[in-house]
């Protein structure tokens, strides 16, 4: 039984995002999952260009430009970050936001979706799995958005201080994915 005041964990939750890249943002939210969950899934959203179309929401999720990261290389920095953190057990699936009709193929009716909210994107997240008719959770309603990927991923083109903004284990994967890049593909790391 849980203390007074704390809820019983939920057998399986999914938290999800862009991770464009996984940021100190994102391990906060991990966290927080963890308080709440025996079992975490990670989804990995917009894990196709072709299940990203434009959102009224967030105009600029879809851009190839805010998505340099392959599904492959966030994988990587994702499970660099649950081992260090000790997460297990835990799980990384596609998580097609965009397509919402899609997500049954990714993830389990059953599983509690966790969420943090700070902006129209959010809520209309919130909105979107209800209607299809998942259990959401808001976690920490009141926290204001502090690292975003759109910052990181300007210090990493400006050639600035982006290793503070990640998780050291996100940092070794990315400095480790700029080297296998072709130049094209490289970041200012």
């Amino acid at each position: 039984m849980s203390p007074p005041g704390r809820r019983e964990p939920v057998p399986l939750a999914i938290i999800h995002g862009r991770f464009q890249p996984f940021h100190i943002g994102h391990l906060e939210y991990l966290r927080l999952a963890r308080e709440r969950a025996r079992e975490i899934a990670v989804g990995i959203t917009n894990p196709d260009s072709a299940l990203s179309p434009p959102e009224a929401t967030d105009p600029q999720r879809h851009r190839p430009e805010d998505n340099p990261f392959t599904y492959w290389e966030r994988l990587l920095m994702i499970e660099a970050v649950l081992d260090a953190e000790g997460v297990a057990p835990a799980r990384i699936v596609p998580f097609p936001i965009g397509v919402p009709a899609r997500l049954h193929a990714y993830v389990p009716a059953g599983a509690v979706h966790l969420l943090r909210v700070f902006d129209d994107w959010g809520a209309a997240k919130v909105e979107r799995l209800r209607d299809l008719g998942y259990a959401v959770e808001v976690l920490d309603p009141d926290a204001k958005k502090g690292v975003s990927g759109t910052q990181v991923r300007a210090r990493m083109r400006a050639g600035g201080d982006w290793r503070s903004l990640v998780p050291f284990p996100v940092a070794e994967v990315i400095e480790a994915l700029s080297l296998e890049r072709a130049p094209d593909r490289r970041l200012a790391v």
